[in-house]
């Protein structure tokens, strides 16, 4: 029988007690989510160790935007990865890449010299590099644990056939965790069509605000966004996408 993995990408303390209720193997914690997931609080993330008892992983990610960062954000990245190995997590999260799209190695080595033995997936600047193969096999020189990918397209089921040739290439070596665009509905033809045994997933739903005095004219983000309403991962929804594989 196919041992599969499920991770949870968790936008709060809340959605990994969520995720956990809902029979999820691990979550990865990180803020701002519609920017592609940054390092959460610290107060976040020793809350999250504390309400949970499934295995925690935290992203290392200092803002949106590219995969190419500059000394001071890798010094930050540093700090923040002693944060979390000093908060309880169980894993860690981050990937750097060079302006021509390759794993920048010189910058990889300095993080997972600071991860101190703590196993690391490479997120998805995968999905930016220039040579998926070759960066499959840095990765593993590096002893990277596992590559999260949607296999270079928008969404996990669209990069289909990338997922399974770099599942077939990784030959055990490394694991291939398919995610972006992951839920009840397609997970069980994604594992089938790609081989892929660990799957990342949101299974967030809208929940609305109880605020009784509304302002929508005033905006504390970005115009044209719904403050009143945010998403949450739900154990029910992580439920209901796991049992439509297994």
């Amino acid at each position: 029988m196919v041992k599969y993995t499920f991770e949870i990408c968790a936008n709060s303390v809340e959605s990994c007690v969520e995720a956990e209720k809902g029979g999820a193997d691990r979550v990865e914690l990180c803020a701002a989510i519609p920017e592609g997931g940054t390092t959460p609080s610290y107060g976040e993330i020793v809350m999250a160790r504390r309400m949970i008892g499934i295995k925690l992983h935290v992203i290392i990610r200092p803002r949106g935007g590219d995969f190419i960062y500059t000394p001071l954000e890798l010094a930050t990245m540093v700090e923040d990865i002693r944060m979390a190995r000093m908060a309880g997590a169980d894993g860690l999260v981050f990937g750097c890449l060079t302006a021509t799209g390759d794993v920048d190695m010189t910058a990889m080595t300095r993080l997972m010299a600071a991860a101190e033995g703590l196993p690391v997936t490479f997120h998805r600047a995968f999905d930016r590099c220039r040579d998926p193969f070759a960066a499959l096999e840095q990765l593993i020189g590096l002893g990277v644990k596992r590559i999260l990918t949607s296999g270079q397209q928008p969404t996990a089921p669209e990069g289909a056939a990338l997922l399974k040739e770099l599942q077939e290439k990784s030959a055990g070596r490394i694991a291939i965790m398919a995610g972006c665009g992951v839920h009840e509905n397609n997970i069980r033809q994604l594992a089938e069509t790609t081989g892929i045994t660990e799957f990342h997933f949101s299974a967030r739903e809208k929940k609305k605000s109880h605020s009784l005095l509304r302002n929508t004219e005033v905006a504390m983000g970005a115009a044209g966004v719904d403050e009143y309403t945010r998403e949450v991962t739900t154990a029910a929804r992580v439920r209901r996408t796991i049992a439509a594989l297994l």
